[in-house]
């Protein structure tokens, strides 16, 4: 499967597959560009697996991805955001990359720590590089920001969650497969056998190397569910690395995936068929 494609031929597509929707006059296109991209879906999915502890059954994992801020997301969007995932009551928070459009041409980003500052989790909040995290020269804007903000930055690492029973599970995450360098093994060094291992990918279609490896979950975002949709047809154009896994869950042989569809737009402020989503994961443990 090609996996590269230009900026311009992503346009050009994205561009000529809009026109069938907004042929359907002023009415459709206020509805992509205003209604479906600020209409937001919470989807709660349960995880069960025999390597989930007791003490585990019940934990609660909230991930939101792809908020592009300063593109059609802004700060003010972001802060109702934080609301929202507040008052689901995480008990981990989980971020999985591209948080501004384009981190170098992004002003006053500081601006950004206090409202991120607001997210609270007891067992911690964890983050992965996304392409547009990379992008601009912005590798070390995004590490500064979501450090001050008390993520923990997963690049090709991995950390214990760990509960007063001892019982614990494994969070590890990988480079972006873009613009980063990923590196699974360097990802999973360390992680003791038959321990429940949950990998954070911004890449959907970086499941077909996991799948390889003792991961058991994979969250993952990149795909905005192609932005775009066309009913009987799917996403008309989906980026690379988000081909094969476009949104939604899949099990690819002992592998779980799950792919959101993030938060913001990019290249195109529409969303149609393809509304902005918050993931709850809540772990079910077969040993209660």
């Amino acid at each position: 499967m090609n996996k590269t494609i230009s900026r311009r031929t992503f346009l050009k597509k994205s561009i000529a597959s809009l026109l069938t929707i907004t042929g359907l006059g002023i009415g459709g296109k206020y509805y992509i560009h205003n209604i479906e991209p600020h209409w937001l879906k919470t989807n709660h999915i349960p995880i069960s697996h025999s390597f989930i502890p007791k003490g585990f059954h019940g934990l609660k994992m909230v991930q939101f991805s792809d908020t592009h801020l300063g593109f059609q997301f802004q700060l003010k969007d972001l802060q109702t955001l934080i609301q929202k995932i507040n008052a689901l009551q995480a008990d981990v928070i989980i971020f999985t990359g591209d948080l501004m459009d384009k981190p170098d041409k992004y002003r006053n980003y500081k601006e950004i720590i206090p409202v991120l500052q607001k997210l609270h989790a007891p067992l911690g909040k964890f983050c992965v590089y996304g392409n547009h995290d990379h992008g601009g020269y912005g590798s070390e804007i995004y590490k500064s920001i979501m450090e001050m903000c008390e993520f923990t930055l997963l690049q090709n690492a991995n950390i214990e969650l760990s509960l007063l029973s001892k019982e614990s599970i494994y969070l590890t995450g990988i480079d972006d497969a873009m613009l980063g360098q990923p590196d699974f093994p360097e990802a999973l060094s360390g992680i003791p056998e038959n321990k429940y291992t949950i990998l954070l990918s911004h890449a959907p279609d970086l499941a077909d190397t996991a799948k390889n490896y003792p991961i058991h979950l994979q969250i993952s975002g990149h795909s905005h569910g192609g932005q775009v949709q066309i009913p009987f047809f799917g996403a008309l154009v989906t980026p690379p690395f988000a081909e094969r896994y476009p949104e939604g869950l899949y099990n690819i042989d002992s592998l779980t995936l799950y792919v959101n569809r993030g938060i913001g737009t990019t290249r195109l402020p529409y969303r149609f068929l393809s509304r902005p989503e918050i993931t709850v994961y809540e772990l079910h443990s077969p040993h209660i």
